[in-house]
């Protein structure tokens, strides 16, 4: 049996049937990701005391006979930008480099309530800036399919953790695609769940109305178990709501796809093309109608979603001045500074990396006098036109399907001199978080040995539809 590719499920009966025990589980993570981290680069810190501590704890309920949850006794990693009490929490960014949550974010107290174990923070993208995993300020995430490869961003060391089976499941955050990319590029499965399912208190802010945390995990049905765990109401996060999952499978038997034509763009990857078109086959094959359908706004996603998340980025990266938060020039012995501007400049030029300075100017930019109508005011009625094209898209079809990413994985430095050709590589995934929608990644085959993700987008708290088809899809795909 080998332990670290189980499904949580199958984890979960075994710790129940005692064929081992969480501290064996737990060890056996920990062990492997002592071996292998440097060569993947996915951690940037291990817990490794206060996980066995935990994994302890969850053994006794065990051998008392209690009950236990599905993931119970099961280790997990979170993303770096996701508070943990008492442990590090950087961003990705050297400004935060010493920086220790003060309290547990709360889909991280979810988690610990659940009794999961927590084995440590994930590389990231400098504050989830990033499209490949290249822009943490310590070191690079490697794809394991291709240690050449960058395994796509900004939530590279989660999805990293689960692909190479140093976790049996992640959290991560998607502000366009963060996680969703990146599971398509590492042959995993990523949710962004519904703006709102899932409350971001206690996770640091990229862009507020963008922003969701979800699952990074190994199969559809783990990703089910862990939002089921994670989403729901928090009176600290006024955008989060609870919702009753609907019984898709009781109204309907046979549903509906569409299939944007919008998604056969120039720039597209034929394979990845054609691996699309091979799963509309196997969709058929399962009982399902396909049906071409137009979201022509989708077009202007991309500029759109390139004014509203820099102008975000610029407010909520503010507070990072080297006063409230974090590194500062101020206390360095031998610091020029003759004044509190020379705080806020020298503290912010030496912590922050090129692409967080270069989405903050853009976004001041885009907000300051003069250029609010022209850029930030126009986007947002763009916005409002993507937004529509999905609900007048969702009174025709139950599902849509587009690839999750126009290529395959790139070769690391590939794209770092050139910052458009990189924010391309979310083409079909941003407009998903401009509308608010839920979608899911998931692995439907490989070219040249690297995988190839398929997004499934559903209506607004339409999760529990995505997961139904899905895990019918998979079983039909049966991806290795």
């Amino acid at each position: 049996m080998e332990i670290n590719k189980l499904s949580i499920k199958k984890i979960h009966d075994a710790l129940k049937k005692g064929e081992f025990s969480s501290v064996d589980l737990t060890k056996n993570i920990l062990n492997k990701i002592e071996k292998e981290n440097e060569k993947f680069g996915a951690f940037l810190n291990i817990s490794s005391e206060t996980a066995l501590f935990s994994a302890k704890k969850i053994d006794e309920k065990i051998s008392r006979g209690e009950d236990i949850g599905l993931i119970s006794g099961i280790p997990v990693a979170i993303k770096d930008n996701i508070l943990v009490e008492g442990e590090k929490c950087t961003a990705g960014s050297k400004i935060l480099k010493d920086y220790i949550a003060p309290y547990d974010a709360f889909v991280v107290k979810k988690l610990k309530e659940a009794g999961a174990i927590i084995v440590g923070k994930t590389n990231m993208d400098e504050f989830a800036m990033g499209s490949s995993g290249e822009n943490s300020a310590f070191f690079p995430t490697r794809n394991p399919n291709d240690l050449e490869r960058v395994p796509g961003g900004s939530s590279s060391g989660s999805a990293v953790a689960v692909s190479a089976n140093l976790s049996f499941y992640a959290l991560g955050s998607d502000t366009g695609g963060s996680i969703r990319q990146p599971a398509s590029f590492c042959g995993i499965v990523g949710l962004k769940p519904t703006y709102g399912a899932v409350s971001r208190y206690g996770v640091m802010a990229m862009a507020s109305s963008l922003d969701q945390i979800g699952p990074l995990t190994k199969t559809v049905e783990d990703s089910k178990i862990v939002f089921n765990t994670i989403k729901g109401r928090d009176i600290m996060d006024s955008t989060s709501m609870d919702f009753k999952a609907t019984d898709f499978k009781a109204k309907k038997e046979k549903i509906k796809i569409g299939i944007p034509k919008e998604c056969f763009v120039e720039g597209i990857d034929s394979g990845v093309e054609n691996m699309l078109k091979k799963v509309i086959e196997k969709v058929k094959n399962i009982g399902a109608d396909i049906e071409e359908i137009s979201l022509p706004n989708m077009k202007y996603a991309m500029p759109c979603y390139y004014i509203i998340m820099p102008s975000e980025v610029s407010a909520n990266l503010s507070r990072f001045d080297g006063i409230k938060y974090g590194h500062s020039e101020v206390r360095k012995s031998g610091a020029d500074i003759k004044n509190l501007l020379d705080v806020y400049l020298k503290s912010r030029q030496g912590g922050f990396g090129d692409e967080v300075k270069r989405r903050i100017m853009i976004g001041v930019y885009a907000l300051s006098s003069g250029y609010y109508d022209a850029y930030y005011l126009r986007a947002q009625k763009a916005r409002r036109l993507v937004r529509e094209d999905f609900e007048k898209a969702f009174k025709k079809v139950d599902l849509i399907f587009t690839p999750t990413s126009p290529t395959t994985a790139f070769k690391i430095g590939e794209k770092t001199q050139d910052p458009l050709s990189m924010y391309l590589a979310d083409i079909f995934t941003v407009s998903i978080n401009l509308a608010g929608v839920p979608a899911l990644s998931m692995p439907c085959g490989k070219i040249d040995g690297l995988p190839v993700g398929l997004q499934v987008i559903g209506p607004w708290f339409g999760e529990e539809k995505i997961f139904d088809f899905s895990e019918k899809l998979e079983k039909e795909i049966q991806y290795k």
